[in-house]
């Protein structure tokens, strides 16, 4: 799975950087993040070409990754699935489009929505610049999703990637409504892998599914969700960060790990799914214990060492892989 940017995609960016001075947007960058974690939109941090330059230097790369991978495991989830027309809902500067043509060959068409002027003119002119034939004839529309939703064909995979939290609550389902309604194979919701995040994930995730959508993936199943208290579910991708986006981000390290809470919902339930691992294995010299999703609920697998073809196996298993439940059979307890 590949989760660095496309290089037509880092190519446009940094055409759009010549020239532009690495510290203001720096400082930029910084505000803005500042401004998310208190609650405020996008409407209300970027307010200019260089906000929206600054925001795409600092936060595409992470959401980019996050969205690649969530598409990956869509695809593992429903290999059949081949979409040929994508709705990107709240698309900002674009990335899930960038994401989904790299993951969905055969698209055909792709339209994009976001009320943030600067964002548009921003993801413009990266899509104008791209190899990708669908890529540069995709139609950005300005306005408030919700309205533009009232008007727009339905599409086979409509994906809403870090826009559910820009909804205010008393609109959240009423939104989800709108977006399914615009599905007709599936709809990719992706929000910050915090509680909060993951909180309207499972509002959203609940509310489709008594409207007879599916769950694809991350669970395995369309019941409720066993987590409860303070637990929730999220994933997380590592990703590399080029000289520019470490500037950027006031950041040491060369990579970070961008986390995520997500559901992908489908109007034809799986032929198959698979068991989901909800957190990093746990390997000791005696054992392997790792936290699983199941249509049977949270389970907690434990395998000892001398049980060694299970012991090598779970000895691959990463934070949020897809597993067979026929591997699951040993030294399994319900949580």
């Amino acid at each position: 799975m590949e989760t660095d940017l496309p290089p037509d995609l880092q190519a446009g960016l940094d055409r759009m950087m010549r020239g532009v001075a690495r510290t203001a947007l720096a400082q930029r960058a910084t505000a803005i993040s500042l401004a998310y974690r208190s609650g405020q939109g996008s409407a209300q941090t970027i307010r200019s070409a260089d906000d929206a330059l600054a925001y795409a230097l600092a936060r595409l790369p992470a959401t980019f990754a996050a969205t690649a991978a969530v598409l990956a495991a869509l695809h593992e989830a429903a290999p059949d699935f081949a979409p040929r027309t994508l709705l990107d809902v709240g698309a900002g500067p674009g990335t899930a489009s960038w994401a989904a043509t790299r993951c969905f060959p055969r698209l055909s068409r792709i339209e994009l929505f976001d009320q943030n002027e600067f964002l548009r003119q921003l993801a413009g002119e990266l899509l104008s610049l791209s190899t990708s034939d669908v890529l540069r004839k995709a139609a950005y529309r300005h306005g408030a999703a919700r309205e533009l939703l009232d008007t727009a064909a339905p599409a086979d995979l409509t994906i809403a990637g870090y826009f559910i939290g820009e909804v205010p609550d008393d609109l959240l389902l009423s939104t989800a409504d709108m977006l399914w309604a615009k599905t007709a194979g599936i709809v990719v919701i992706i929000e910050p892998g915090t509680p909060a995040g993951f909180r309207r994930i499972r509002k959203l995730r609940s509310h489709l599914i008594d409207r007879q959508a599916h769950v694809v993936c991350p669970c395995p199943h369309d019941l409720d969700c066993p987590l409860t208290g303070d637990d929730w579910c999220h994933f997380a991708q590592r990703l590399n960060r080029s000289r520019d986006h470490r500037q950027a981000k006031g950041a040491s390290l060369p990579f970070e790990d961008e986390k995520f809470s997500y559901v992908a919902l489908s109007r034809h339930k799986p032929a198959m799914s698979a068991d989901r691992v909800l957190a990093v294995p746990r390997a000791t010299k005696a054992s392997i214990t790792t936290k699983l999703c199941t249509p049977d609920g949270l389970v907690t697998d434990v395998v000892s060492r001398r049980e060694r073809d299970a012991y090598r196996m779970r000895r691959n298993w990463r934070w949020g892989d897809a597993v067979s439940r026929s591997l699951v059979a040993v030294g399994e307890g319900n949580e």
